[in-house]
């Protein structure tokens, strides 16, 4: 696969980067694309909405923010609803969600509203202004990663989070297993293997075919990890909400789109989003090897079906003009189809907690 040559400037400092180093690997090309500090995707721009380049749960209905903000209070409540928590969302997006989870906090759980502090994992400077906008009554304290998190109980959300993290990509060839990586074709931006073979500490098996791909999360593994050993040692509990597979599977599932359409991942670094699809199995076994639980794990329709978000709906529309009624039965069918390329299939949602 070839992308065209490079226009942007990210792309010319990747392709001096590699004329100077080599093929880098998938994971490092993706970090550079999305979080270069001057030319990453998410340092310059607000992606979301009709004049971004996609759309989440979220920006379709003010339900799904809301009906996170009671599973957030319900597991307070479960903690033993202690005096001081961290409320946690990793790459809130605008705040969309959270200014939606805390309204549904001050109405049904005003004492969880008391108790929490409010805390953003968030590396883009443009949508921590958006998030500041929404959120700045609560005073969010914003961090660059999961280790800046305080030292209390954590109730995490991350959605869409995952998915936006590098990822590794190795092909089957012969008898081994060779990286993927990014290098160049003249101008071209083009994907290759490097020579040496490597052994996959969990490769699905030893006779696969010849062009394989599997996917390695390491970025996803770590945060993972560190979330686990914070939320054991202090309580809480996370709620990951991502498109992906529930069971490990092979294939290559790298994505760019721009302008709500899929896109050449290799074409224009910094002007497209990549991701990848989140393997839940993979982050339910990171999180049992540091004590955490899954209590759900699930399609997002089933999610929000046993949430209650068909009452929710019903209750929204008592007071809504036909217009107003029309468009929340399209954003909960968004929300909740089952068909299996539709929202309510393709995204899953895991919740976990410390083993009881």
């Amino acid at each position: 696969m070839t992308g065209a040559p490079p226009d942007t400037p990210l792309g010319a400092e990747i392709r001096t980067l590699i004329r100077l180093e080599g093929p880098i690997s998938v994971a490092r090309f993706m970090a550079l694309a999305l979080g270069h500090p001057r030319h990453g995707y998410y340092m310059t721009r607000d992606p979301l909405g009709a004049q971004g380049d996609f759309t989440t749960a979220p920006e379709i209905s003010q339900m799904f923010g809301e009906l996170i903000g009671l599973w957030a209070a319900h597991s307070w409540m479960a903690m033993g609803s202690p005096d001081r928590v961290a409320l946690v969302e990793l790459g809130p997006g605008r705040g969309t969600l959270m200014a939606d989870a805390l309204r549904a906090v001050g109405k049904a759980a005003p004492a969880f509203g008391r108790a929490l502090e409010l805390h953003l994992v968030e590396t883009s400077p443009v949508l921590r202004q958006a998030q500041a906008s929404r959120l700045g009554n609560f005073e969010p304290g914003w961090h660059g990663d999961v280790a800046g998190l305080p030292d209390l109980p954590l109730i995490v959300i991350a959605n869409e989070f995952f998915d936006a993290l590098p990822i590794h990509q190795f092909v089957h060839r012969g008898r081994g297993w060779h990286e993927r990586l990014v290098g160049l074709d003249g101008d071209d931006l083009v994907f290759g293997l490097a020579p040496e073979a490597i052994a996959l500490p969990a490769a699905p098996r030893s006779n696969a075919l010849d062009g394989t791909i599997v996917e390695y999360a390491e970025a996803g593994s770590l945060v993972m990890a560190e979330l686990g050993r914070r939320i054991v040692g202090r309580g809480g509990a996370a709620l990951i909400v991502d498109y992906g597979h529930i069971e490990f599977d092979v294939g290559d599932t790298l994505q760019a789109v721009a302008g709500h359409a899929f896109a050449d991942p290799l074409a224009r670094p910094g002007e497209a989003d990549l991701t990848s699809h989140v393997c839940f199995e993979t982050l339910a076994r990171v999180a049992a090897g540091h004590g955490l639980g899954v209590d759900i794990l699930t399609t997002q329709g089933h999610f929000l079906e046993e949430l209650g978000i068909r009452q929710m709906a019903a209750n929204l529309k008592r007071h809504a003009t036909p217009a107003q009624a029309a468009a929340i039965d399209s954003a909960l069918e968004r929300l909740t189809d089952p068909s299996p390329r539709a929202m309510g299939s393709l995204f899953k949602v895991m919740a976990l907690s410390p083993r009881r």
